[in-house]
């Protein structure tokens, strides 16, 4: 879904579902969000625009992530990250750096996709379980954490 219009409309209504209002701050949210091509820690969304409280952008976030708008991601070290939810970005994992929590998004290719899928199906039925979807994290050091070590 990449039409900022379309965005707006998705993410209002599920914000409606939930008793909540798509407030100017949540459009700037959502606006810096779009512009990322990485999941962002609070402070670098609070670096796009300094003018949101930090407060206030924490308050914000939670409601999106209540309405299914924007996950949260934490890596081991508890270091958070926002992005938008996957109905808005289509479906991608994710390469994590342990010691600076660092999150990049990736996407594999059709037919590696297919074969994941494929394998995390066959797991799920040998479990009796229902797959409705999956994610994948790779987690590791990025290089700049290796080349300080």
């Amino acid at each position: 879904m990449n039409n900022k219009v379309d965005v707006d409309q998705l993410i209002a209504s599920q914000l409606q579902t939930v008793g909540q209002r798509y407030t100017n701050n949540r459009r700037r949210l959502i606006s810096i969000l779009l512009r990322s091509s990485k999941p962002l820690s609070i402070n670098q969304i609070l670096d796009m625009d300094p003018e949101l409280a930090q407060s206030s952008a924490y308050r914000n976030l939670t409601v999106l992530e209540e309405a299914g708008s924007i996950a949260r991601i934490v890596t081991s070290a508890d270091h958070a990250r926002y992005e938008l939810a996957e109905e808005i970005l289509e479906h991608h994992h994710h390469i994590i750096c342990s010691p600076c929590g660092e999150i990049l998004d990736f996407r594999l290719s059709d037919n590696i996709e297919e074969a994941l899928e494929s394998s995390l199906q066959e797991i799920a039925d040998q479990l009796g379980f229902t797959l409705d979807t999956h994610r994948l994290d790779l987690i590791g050091t990025c290089t700049l954490c290796k080349d300080n070590s």
